[in-house]
């Protein structure tokens, strides 16, 4: 069977709508999943019983997003449970300003050069280029929430 040029020409014109329409479906996460990783992050909502956890050495984390916002090159966000007496990782800095939002446990952040106790309903803030650790000081599993982001290069240029 031959295509006719008209044919052909009705398929190429089509083609742009066809591959939209297949990556919106791609980025529409199924229940429990976060959104796709490519693309700009739109109204989301993330629920904890539908969350999953995966095993690290420390204890469990869950990744909720890795993705530019309308404002931000990136958005990171994610859920980590803290074995007692283990530390996330080492004090480290990076350019990314961060939340750390305690649900449950007990532990300590390392801010503005002090070991600084923090429970549930605390938050930390961890500055750019600041030098920040946390780690588990208590004898339950601590759970965390994290935000972190960088801002829009372009928009933070402009000020």
């Amino acid at each position: 069977m031959t295509m006719s040029r008209r044919n052909a020409l009705v398929g190429l014109l089509a083609m742009p709508g066809i591959l939209t329409a297949i990556a919106e479906a791609a980025q529409d996460p199924k229940p429990g999943q976060a959104p796709a990783e490519k693309g700009i992050l739109g109204p989301h909502v993330f629920e904890w019983d539908e969350m999953q956890f995966h095993k690290t050495a420390t204890g469990e984390v869950c990744s909720l997003c890795r993705q530019p916002t309308a404002t931000l090159d990136q958005l990171e966000m994610h859920v980590s449970k803290l074995n007692p007496g283990t530390a996330s990782h080492p004090p480290h800095r990076h350019v990314n300003e961060e939340l750390i939002l305690i649900r449950e446990g007990d532990c300590e952040t390392l801010s503005d050069g002090k070991w600084v106790k923090v429970g549930p309903g605390s938050v930390v803030f961890n500055a750019s280029n600041s030098l920040h650790g946390f780690r588990n000081i208590g004898t339950t599993v601590a759970v965390y929430h994290v935000i972190n982001w960088s801002p829009n290069k372009d928009m933070s240029s402009a000020k």
